[in-house]
């Protein structure tokens, strides 16, 4: 009987040590698995067998659409105007806004656009100002001939002057005149004080302008007089 107690006795402490020697292993195989892992995600590579030993690399910030390029055009507002619209629930406010646009080279535009918002009003005004640019000819600072232009109840007279006039203009002419790079002209408002009728008037009166052929003629040199009676004395001393 002795040696049977003994024999369990010995057999249940075995399992015990086997018991108490389970557990560790595994905790000795966690910790060397976090171990083996920590190091890698400290220098920053990647998990995947593929991109192992392979850094991270941060991908750098893309500026493309920040560096905007310079418009060549300039665009000035002529009139804002707060207008309504009878609704069966009531008024609707909106904002009306009047750009002019231009390169001072020849190009000048105008649109008219209405929005909820003042600075949208702006914005499509000058989108539509930018689709319809007209092409000005313009002949040593000026126009090529005298225009008298009708649009609704506007009237504008446009007349060519010589060089350091200046503008001579008011109103909204005037913006359409220096946006356009009409650098002597004389202007003058006819008919109604409505700025945008006036503007509308000037851009068809630049629009309506003949196009005119001009020479590059060389410039002279020298005075013909001058070169005849120096070439005078010299066949008198000839003779």
């Amino acid at each position: 009987m002795d040696d049977k107690n003994e024999k369990l006795n010995n057999q249940s402490e075995d399992k015990k040590t086997d018991e108490n020697k389970a557990p560790a292993v595994v905790l000795d195989n966690a910790d060397t698995a976090s171990n083996e892992q920590s190091p890698k995600q400290k220098t920053g590579e990647r998990k995947d067998s593929k991109f192992s030993g392979r850094p991270f690399k941060k991908r750098k910030r893309d500026d493309r659409f920040s560096k905007g390029e310079k418009d060549e055009f300039e665009q000035k507002i002529i009139h804002i105007a707060r207008v309504t619209r009878v609704m069966k629930g009531g008024k609707r406010m909106r904002f009306r806004a009047c750009v002019a646009v231009g390169n001072k080279a020849g190009k000048v535009g105008i649109g008219l656009a209405k929005s909820a918002d003042v600075t949208a009003a702006i914005t499509k005004a000058v989108d539509q100002a930018k689709k319809k640019i007209v092409n000005v000819q313009i002949i040593k600072g000026t126009i090529a001939h005298e225009l008298n232009h009708k649009f609704g109840a506007a009237k504008v007279m446009l007349k060519p002057t010589k060089q350091g006039t200046g503008i001579i203009a008011g109103g909204s002419v005037r913006i359409i005149l220096e946006l356009a790079g009409i650098k002597n002209i004389v202007g003058k408002i006819l008919g109604t004080n409505n700025p945008v009728n006036n503007v509308k008037c000037t851009v068809e009166a630049l629009a309506s302008l003949k196009h005119v052929d001009v020479p590059n003629n060389q410039p002279k040199i020298g005075n013909k007089n001058l070169q005849k009676d120096g070439e005078d004395k010299d066949n008198k001393k000839n003779i």
